[in-house]
C-alpha cells in the first residue's frame, strides 16, 4: 500500500508517524519510584550544610539505583511503583565542629541510614499483588564492606539492595 501526501500534511504525517513506531519501540518503565517533599526529609531537615548536594539530586540518583535493580528481579509483566517518605542518609554534618566543618557529613555508626517508603506491585493484568510500607534500617552499616568505598550513597543503595532481595527475590536465589 502506498500513500502520497504533500506538503505541510506530508511533514505532519511523517512526524506522527515516526514518533509512533519509536514509542512502540521502547518497552513501558516498569518501575517507577517517586519521592514526597524531599525538603521535609529527616536528612534535608538534619544536614543545612551550605554544599551539600540538593536532596532532588540524590534522590533522583537513588531513584535510578531501584529502577535498574527492581527491574530483573520483577517477572514479565509486572509493575512496580514505589514512594520515598522519607530518607535520613547514613552520617551527619556536624556545624559545632567550626566553620570548615559546615559540609562535611561525619559517617559513624550512630548516624546509620533511614528510608521510609511506600509499594505497589502490580500484574500484568493491573490487579495489585503486594503494597505496603516499609520502614528499612541498617544499624550495622558500618560492620558491613561495601563495593564502592567513593560512592556518597553506598550505604542507602545497600539498603535498598537488601529490601529488593528480601521481598521480591524468588526463594533459592
Amino acid at each position: 500500500m502506498t500513500f502520497r501526501l504533500a506538503g505541510r500534511g506530508a511533514a505532519t504525517f511523517a512526524a506522527l508517524w515516526l514518533a509512533t513506531l519509536a514509542s512502540a519501540a521502547e518497552p513501558a518503565q516498569r518501575v517507577t519510584v517517586h519521592w514526597t517533599d524531599p525538603h521535609a526529609f529527616s536528612d534535608t531537615r538534619d544536614n543545612p550544610g551550605i554544599r551539600q548536594m540538593r536532596p532532588e539530586e540524590w534522590l533522583a540518583l537513588l531513584a535510578k539505583h531501584l529502577e535498574r535493580r527492581a527491574e530483573p528481579m520483577l517477572p514479565a509483566g509486572e509493575r512496580l511503583d514505589v514512594t520515598f517518605t522519607d530518607v535520613d542518609r547514613a552520617g551527619r554534618v556536624e556545624p559545632w565542629r567550626g566553620p570548615e566543618w559546615n559540609d562535611v557529613r561525619i559517617v559513624k555508626d550512630i548516624y546509620p541510614p533511614r528510608i521510609d517508603l511506600r509499594f505497589t506491585l502490580t500484574a500484568a493484568d493491573g490487579r495489585v499483588i503486594a503494597e505496603g510500607e516499609r520502614k528499612l534500617r541498617d544499624n550495622a552499616f558500618l560492620m558491613r564492606g561495601t563495593s564502592d568505598d567513593s560512592d556518597a550513597l553506598r550505604f542507602e543503595k545497600r539498603l535498598l539492595d537488601d529490601w529488593l532481595r528480601k521481598e521480591f527475590q524468588p526463594a533459592g536465589h
